[in-house]
């Protein structure tokens, strides 16, 4: 494990542990099969399989990027799609858990970059599910080509287009049945970066769900987020913004970003009441050590 991952893993731990399984919903494998399959793989369309990490979520997506599965009793709620070729992986994942694929509802993403929306179009089409995003996203997902407002304009190859069939605003609800995903606008990493928080029981523990967008600032080779103040400004708040959030289980779209897989090992507790406070934290950090680096560039 890098120094970086213990010191995040370390932010992250408090005494409450994961709770107990108890609840009839399929489990995935287990997290030791998971964990195997996983080993010194990171790719963001390395294969693995489906594992259930807390209540009724589920981590379907690949090695390197996390896709969720929200259950739910009148459907379901799938955040994020990962890369075009991880798409039947994901879709293969909610069938081997012994879903219908045409059980799942809605799609909503974290951020509009390659490796996190790349497969959305393909699972809308498997699916049937329709997409809500905000509409800082709805360009890039209908056109497959990040805006140039974005920090990593030019970074990543076009993904197949989608579409967008509900615009939602921040503190907006998507409601489906039993389940109640709270949209939070965290801008950022990117302009349309976006985090999402819930509620998941197991038996009678129940846990505040947060899936917080990534928050380092990642650039081409010609951005300075210092050229944008009020860009820097935005991102600031999202910061304040996650660190305020009811938290008890921090998800990332980049699973080593919240150290989920050495949660899941047991090496630091799954649920931790300063999981996202911590996490902003460390972004705030980067975030200011970058500001600081392009300040002496300029000198």
């Amino acid at each position: 494990m890098s120094v970086r991952t213990i010191a995040l893993a370390a932010l992250l731990a408090s005494s409450c542990a994961p709770a107990a399984a108890g609840t009839p919903l399929p489990e995935g494998v287990t997290v030791e099969q998971f964990l195997a399959q996983c080993q010194d793989k990171d790719g963001w369309s390395d294969p693995a399989p489906p594992v259930r990490l807390f209540g009724n979520v589920y981590d379907v997506g690949t090695c390197g990027i996390v896709s969720l599965l929200v259950v739910g009793n009148e459907g379901h709620v799938l955040l994020d799609g990962a890369t075009p070729e991880a798409a039947p992986l994901i879709a293969a994942n909610i069938q081997r858990l012994g879903f219908k694929l045409d059980e799942v509802k809605w799609i909503v993403t974290s951020h509009e970059h390659f490796d996190h929306v790349g497969g959305v179009a393909e699972l809308q089409r498997l699916t049937g599910a329709k997409l809500a995003a905000r509409a800082e996203q709805r360009q890039a997902l209908e056109t497959g080509v990040v805006g140039q407002t974005d920090p990593q304009a030019g970074m990543h190859d076009p993904f197949p287009k989608a579409r967008v069939d509900r615009i939602m605003t921040d503190g907006e609800t998507l409601a489906l049945g039993d389940l109640a995903l709270t949209l939070h606008a965290t801008p950022g990493h990117a302009p349309g970066s976006t985090s999402w928080s819930w509620r998941s029981c197991e038996g009678d523990t129940c846990r505040s769900m947060v899936f917080a967008d990534s928050i380092s600032a990642v650039s081409s080779d010609n951005y300075r987020f210092s050229n944008h103040p009020d860009y820097v400004a935005a991102f600031r708040a999202s910061l304040d913004k996650i660190a305020a959030l009811d938290c008890d289980i921090l998800i990332t779209p980049h699973p080593a970003a919240s150290t989920l897989y050495e949660r899941l090992a047991g090496e630091a507790p799954l649920a931790s009441k300063e999981a996202c406070r911590n996490y902003a934290d460390f972004g705030r950090e980067r975030l200011e050590a970058r500001l600081q680096t392009e300040q002496k560039r300029k000198r």
